[in-house]
């Protein structure tokens, strides 16, 4: 652990101003290289961070639903280039806003359908709900809270999906621009038509028990809530204020509705399970549950130079590509990383971080709770000093 001396420091020192607990750990070959806890999961019980620490995901969930759905395309389930509307019949007649001579937006129909790869590569144009100020975001508001109040909030994924995502007139023409949203929920919906399964028996057969991960879900279960870290949001001077975690009610264990672009809760250990696996390879334990040559492809970037542009708005990702689900480095320069290109991974709305290389067979996973999720200052570097060290 020596090499990981100021690893371990700039973690310690980011409690001190930043989050107010954080954890992080690295695993190359299959051996720890470095686990650390550090500060606290709530500051007004001292509750300390630990490996029993649970972190909401949010959008990291998007790299295990996609791994799901590529599990599935080489069992022969689907192929990429077919259209959605095989498998979700709603699909079939898509509708895209486009501006009259006015400048207003008016629907007309998609001139090419929608295909799996749009949705796996964020190229649907359908946004967040209550996230984008565009006609398909305020008409998607509308609909997502009609459906919302229709089922007093016990919807579920097909519900959104059928019911919401596929009525809402797209934003652009399927393939054509890269926007972050919906598409992985479709994904999610997909796994579920093709497999017979809800997304949330499908993970929990297929990856979360073959590879151990007990502390992973979309239900809240045993004492998982009370080991649930507390978010923390930033005030004008800088102080820490808790806040309840969004979407946290999707917990509950009664709710209805798991989601693939967000909706688990997880550990460190656990998640570190998952991306070990793919830095393996596939493997885990001598456990296979996915193809070598299929997780390079999900690592390919998919998007031309257009969507690359758009995909690149933030220095976060300079350098990077996307792939089917993940982020990829593409040019080392470009992202001033020290990391290997092919490098992949994905972070979450509260800043859970993992990086997976396989070319190095090595992972990094990295967890704490604050609102806004801070990730270009502490993934950056988490990332800077772990490759420093190997």
């Amino acid at each position: 652990m020596s090499n990981f001396q100021h690893l371990d420091a700039l973690l310690s020192s980011f409690t001190r101003s930043g989050p107010a607990g954080c954890a992080c750990m690295v695993v190359k070959d299959g051996k720890i290289l470095y686990e650390g806890y550090h500060g606290y999961a709530d500051l007004d019980k001292q509750t300390p961070i630990t490996p029993g620490t649970v972190y909401r995901l949010y959008s990291m969930t998007k790299v295990i639903v996609c791994t799901a759905a590529l599990m599935l395309f080489e069992r022969g389930k689907f192929l990429l280039h077919e259209p959605l509307s095989d498998y979700i019949p709603e699909f079939k007649h898509a509708h895209v806003f486009h501006l009259d001579e006015s400048g207003q937006p008016v629907a007309m129909p998609a001139k090419k359908p929608v295909l799996i790869r749009d949705a796996l590569t964020m190229s649907v144009g359908l946004p967040n709900p209550h996230w984008s100020d565009t006609p398909t975001g305020h008409a998607l508001n509308q609909v997502y809270d009609r459906l919302v109040a229709q089922h007093q909030g016990k919807f579920t994924l097909q519900d959104a999906v059928r019911t919401v995502i596929s009525e809402v007139p797209m934003a652009f023409e399927p393939g054509e621009h890269w926007m972050y949203g919906l598409g992985h929920d479709i994904v999610a919906a997909l796994i579920e038509v093709v497999s017979g399964k809800t997304i949330g028996r499908f993970l929990q057969e297929e990856i979360f028990d073959p590879l151990g991960m007990k502390d992973t879900g979309y239900r809240y279960r045993g004492d998982i809530a009370e080991r649930m870290a507390t978010c923390y949001q930033f005030t004008p001077e800088g102080e820490r204020v808790a806040t309840a975690g969004l979407f946290d009610a999707f917990h509950a264990p009664d709710a209805t509705y798991e989601g693939g672009g967000s909706g688990l809760y997880s550990t460190l250990r656990d998640y570190m399970a998952f991306s070990q696996m793919l830095a393996n390879g596939g493997e885990y334990l001598g456990e296979r549950l996915i193809g070598r040559k299929t997780i390079d492809l999900m690592r390919t970037n998919f998007l031309d130079e257009t969507r690359l542009s758009e995909f690149r708005s933030s220095p976060y990702y300079a350098g990077y590509g996307y792939g089917l689900g993940v982020r990829t480095l593409m040019d080392r320069a470009a992202g001033n990383s020290n990391s290997s290109p092919g490098e992949f991974g994905w972070s979450g709305l509260a800043g859970t971080w993992t990086s997976i290389d396989p070319n190095e067979q090595l992972a990094i996973v990295y967890m704490h709770q604050t609102f806004p999720h801070m990730e270009i200052y502490h993934h950056l570097r988490v990332r800077a000093a772990v490759y420093g060290a190997i």
